[in-house]
């Protein structure tokens, strides 16, 4: 993509309203724009690091052997009233009728709709298991939106829901879905501590957030050292993380019941980006999702539901890398892999070595960004720097009289000197 035709409003400045350093960057490096208080536009860069988040969850949740399909945004207070949350659901809930009168209502969760679903095509225990799920946008009315996309009103959401014929078989799909998540920050570059949580609005009785480690993050955490030695092996063994302690700074207690001694615990801030909960029976009795056995008589399924908030892990890898110049991307959810510099747009030269190593670059399936604007030198690098891809070739009348070009990376800042074809594969490498 060129820089010249691509759609990306770049700002100097930190607005007024950016409190944290996502909201500030997003801002910045035209990711987002405000359309009302805690509803924004994605814009082409942050709508590709948005997409890219969006598949990797995905993957992991096809890995896992859940299945995908689409609910729509918009649902019938009925099925909210079988289930008893409609009233009970709280402000958040934004609540519509229709031309015809109809009651309706913009989802913040799925669980009726899934649970009507199943209930009206799944008749027999032969059927079970099955985990399904989506990636929908949401709506919950908080009083105070803010943050950015870290906590807005309307938010991508991956959720996917369990069903089994009994407990044995929930706690498989809920240690399936734990693992699943484990890999998924972890792909994203994020570490993630699981720890015990409450239900919430939800409901169930076995729960557990998903905190991922930043310097900026909003929550105290702390967690047991063991757990960085465990997830260091690369294997993820399920019951031994959840033996070890992990609490958040509103439930940390010193020195409290099963708390581990103090050398033995880490500090760190933490951000959630996902709850997983097992509640059973609650909605299925309500209403009236059941199969029959392999001994004919009906049972109500055990059902599970979890959620990962994909657009608010925008906001939260950035707040685990960035530094005072801008976003840090980890590769695997970069808008681009490159951004290319031409230090002088119109020398012909320059242009002649830019243009080749892009189709090069383009050719060899490497997304790059092509700053071809005819504009100073210090304003490419600070645009550069402040979007965060993570490598940048930077090609100037010098380098290419010497027949050099120079490769910067990112995240370390490391540059190196070497010739366009020593530089394209060491990015295809």
């Amino acid at each position: 993509m060129r820089r010249s035709s691509f759609f990306l409003p770049t700002l100097k400045e930190t607005p007024s309203e950016a409190q944290i350093a996502s909201h500030r960057l997003m801002l910045r490096a035209g990711m987002i724009r405000q359309s009302a208080a805690g509803i924004y536009s994605w814009l082409p860069l942050g709508l590709k690091v948005l997409r890219r988040i969006e598949q990797i969850v995905r993957e992991e949740q096809d890995a896992a052997g859940a299945q995908e399909l689409l609910m729509p945004t918009i649902q019938s207070a009925d099925i909210w009233r079988e289930s008893g949350r409609y009233d009970a659901y709280g402000k958040e809930m934004l609540r519509i009728r229709d031309r015809h009168d109809r009651e309706m209502l913009f989802g913040p969760t799925n669980e009726e709709l899934i649970t009507q679903l199943f209930r009206d095509n799944v008749k027999s225990y032969r059927d079970l298991p099955k985990i399904l799920y989506h990636i929908q946008w949401k709506f919950r009315d908080e009083v105070r939106p803010r943050f950015g996309v870290m906590r807005g009103r309307e938010f991508l959401m991956k959720d996917s829901y369990s069903f089994d014929l009994d407990f044995e078989g929930a706690k498989k799909s809920y240690e399936t879905m734990f693992t699943a998540y484990l890999k998924t920050f972890k792909r994203m570059g994020l570490t993630a501590i699981p720890m015990r949580a409450d239900s919430g609005a939800i409901g169930g009785n076995l729960t557990h957030e998903f905190h991922i480690l930043a310097e900026t993050g909003e929550s105290g955490v702390f967690y047991d050292v063991a757990y960085d030695e465990l997830a260091a092996k690369g294997e993820i063994d399920l019951e031994a993380l959840d033996r070890l302690y992990a609490a958040t700074d509103e439930k940390h207690v010193p020195g409290g019941p099963g708390v581990p001694p103090a050398e033995q615990l880490r500090e760190a801030r933490g951000i959630e980006v996902g709850h997983i909960f097992y509640f059973g029976t609650k909605y299925s009795k309500a209403m009236n999702a059941v199969v029959q056995g392999p001994n004919g008589d009906p049972v109500a399924v055990e059902m599970g539901s979890y959620g990962i908030g994909v657009s608010r892990l925008v906001g939260a890898i950035i707040e685990a890398h960035h530094d005072e110049r801008g976003i840090i991307w980890p590769a695997s959810v970069a808008p681009f892999q490159v951004g290319l510099i031409n230090l002088k747009s119109g020398d012909t030269a320059c242009d002649a070595v830019c243009e080749d190593l892009y189709t090069k670059l383009t050719a060899a399936g490497i997304e790059t960004l092509y700053d071809d604007r005819d504009d100073r030198a210090g304003v490419k690098f600070a645009d550069m720097d402040l979007i965060g891809l993570p490598w940048q070739v930077v090609i100037g009348p010098k380098g290419v009289a010497a027949g050099i070009v120079e490769l910067k990376n990112r995240a370390t800042g490391e540059r190196v000197e070497l010739s366009a074809e020593a530089a394209l594969a060491r990015l295809a490498g």
